[in-house]
């Protein structure tokens, strides 16, 4: 889809892959130091359930959709090889409407590939992100601006968009790092962290950014219970720039701290168990930023979020799930009593 007019409401940037999900049979859940580890038979012949192979996904290929399922003007930034992976990604964009505008494509790179371990309702992910030549198209002048995860060498393609933003105040950027920008480090990336109007991640990668340049709020957070740890948590991501700060909690829900408040919502009722998490913190990050590109205000945008984690985690793959607007208010409209933001 080409958007000649170029007024989009939500432009995402980041990474797009293709994922073959293989459901695993024979494989164990060890934890001896805290921290899970998934287990197979070294040398062995290992068996599996099925495999599912999902294109045109990626945190910021998601949300595009997300946002374009939710009635924004939606573009993806984003970069191809010159291969059928590639192909099946621009079609999943189109169909979704997701304006294709800005993926470049590059003859002699392939798009990326990852393989994700499903072992009953969660994953563990084998990525690799091909080393892109990153460069910022003419995007003009959207609403909205998600960025996400992106390869190792993505730092100068950072700071494109850092004077792009600065260039352009009256855009607002929502930042969703993924794993490279959390390698990079906070130094590296505060002018992103400091442009930000909205910023996501969940508990560990927050302790995670945290840990590096603040070791002693995290020495600080172990004499403490979970929820003043988040607290402590989103006081301090805020002082490192964003405006807004969510941290998400899984199952347990997520919380928001804003000009001094802090809230709460749950997680909104699974109408049966999990099938797959993938996608989850994206379908809330993208759904909480579409929300407020839609004029809703924080606490109104809040309520939306989980509704649509809910519904992806009971497929495969990270955009089967995701909801129109029309589906968001009806179970908005059939919440239960509990489902509500609590200010703290």
């Amino acid at each position: 889809m080409i958007n000649k007019k170029n007024d989009f409401d939500f432009v995402a940037i980041g990474d797009i892959v293709i994922d073959a999900f293989i459901n695993l049979k024979a494989a164990r859940v060890r934890d001896e130091k805290g921290r899970p580890e998934l287990c197979l038979s070294f040398a062995d012949k290992i068996p599996y359930n099925w495999v599912e192979v999902v294109a045109a996904v990626g945190n910021s290929a998601n949300a595009s959709v997300s946002a374009s399922r939710l009635g924004l003007k939606s573009a993806l930034v984003a970069n191809i090889g010159a291969d059928d992976n590639g192909r099946k990604c621009q079609e999943v964009l189109r169909n979704e409407k997701v304006a294709t505008d800005f993926i470049k494509i590059h003859p002699n790179e392939k798009t990326n590939y990852h393989f994700v371990l499903l072992y009953e309702a969660d994953r563990t992910i084998l990525v690799k992100h091909a080393e892109f030549d990153y460069q910022l198209p003419d995007i003009k002048k959207p609403k909205w601006i998600y960025l996400s995860s992106l390869a190792e060498n993505s730092l100068p393609f950072h700071n494109k968009i850092t004077e792009y933003l600065k260039e352009n105040p009256e855009i607002k950027l929502s930042f969703q790092p993924g794993t490279f920008q959390m390698e990079l480090g906070y130094e590296k990336l505060k002018d992103i962290y400091q442009a930000a109007e909205i910023f996501f991640c969940n508990v560990q990668e927050a302790k995670r950014i945290l840990g590096e340049i603040k070791p002693m709020i995290l020495n600080d957070c172990l004499k403490i219970d979970k929820k003043k740890t988040i607290i402590t948590l989103l006081n301090e991501m805020n002082k490192l720039g964003p405006k807004i700060v969510i941290i998400t909690d899984g199952p347990d829900g997520a919380y928001a701290f804003n000009e001094g408040k802090t809230f709460f919502i749950p997680m909104y009722p699974d109408k049966r168990p999990p099938i797959d998490r993938t996608g989850a913190g994206d379908a809330f990050s993208s759904t909480v930023t579409s929300a407020l590109a839609c004029g809703k205000n924080l606490e109104e945008a809040l309520l939306w979020g989980p509704i649509n984690s809910m519904s992806v985690v009971q497929y495969v793959g990270a955009q089967k799930g995701l909801l129109t607007l029309e589906k968001i208010e009806e179970y908005l409209k059939n919440a239960p009593e509990e489902y509500k933001v609590i200010t703290i």
